[in-house]
């Protein structure tokens, strides 16, 4: 079979963020028009602006936020393709919190350490029979199902009701990784309530109502004024104008 090699730089203009002209890192995409930059990079962009940095369009006149979303598979696939990029971006990632003094993040920790095996081992020229490497995939698998994401990094809630319409939670106050998104509260707020859809929901954060594919980590980076206290969202039924 003939294989096609390609370069890098053949592909980079996909890759890269055409805000920083950096790799992507990060990847989130404009719902609208399916361009994809750096978070940071479009946060800040749409600080001040709400149309796409690359076609102009009007992603939303007043919440260009709430349309854009986390693009794992084009980070997955940047990721791939770049090498040595995952493990600089960890690095720098643990530079970051040991300057400020804070406790790593646990997924921080584990992705550098899942890296950093796969590339020992490569290095090494090891190589594992099939079943040794499916047992222990399963065994991963396992270990991680059993964790329920604590090891993460975590975030403190407070999920007040607004509206007459709905009651309140019983516990109001949870903690929960910051990796979760505003969908995960959604589905979490229903089962509580018995509700029949998720989709009845919306979630503020200041008056705001957030984008589903939000993580609680960029509500707190982006919304949240008062960094030492919990996250204060509220919950009301979707189009309830109160």
């Amino acid at each position: 079979m003939l294989t096609r090699k390609i370069k890098l730089w053949d592909i980079n203009a996909h890759i890269t963020c055409r805000l920083c002209s950096g790799y992507l890192i990060d990847a989130t995409t404009v719902t609208e028009c399916l361009h994809t930059f750096c978070r940071s990079c479009l946060v800040k962009y749409l600080e001040e602006n709400n149309t796409c940095p690359t076609c102009r369009i009007v992603i939303h006149q007043s919440h260009p936020l709430q349309y854009i979303g986390h693009d794992r598979t084009m980070q997955d696939i940047v990721y791939k393709l770049v090498p040595g990029l995952q493990e600089a971006e960890m690095r720098k990632q643990r530079e970051f919190y040991h300057k400020l003094g804070l406790e790593v993040p646990g997924d921080v920790k584990g992705e550098t350490c899942s890296a950093k095996q796969h590339l020992d081992s490569h290095r090494n020229g090891e190589t594992k029979a099939d079943d040794s490497s499916n047992k222990e995939a399963a065994e991963e698998k396992q270990e991680e199902d059993g964790d329920y994401h604590r090891s993460d990094e975590q975030v403190s809630i407070c999920l007040e009701c607004n509206s007459s319409k709905l009651r309140g939670l019983k516990r109001k106050w949870i903690r929960c990784s910051a990796q979760a998104t505003v969908l995960h509260l959604k589905k979490f707020i229903a089962k509580k309530l018995n509700l029949s859809s998720f989709n009845e929901l919306d979630i503020l954060c200041n008056e705001e109502i957030l984008g589903k594919d939000h993580t609680l980590k960029f509500v707190v980076v982006t919304r949240w004024r008062f960094k030492k206290a919990p996250l204060l969202l509220h919950y009301r039924p979707k189009m309830d104008l109160l």
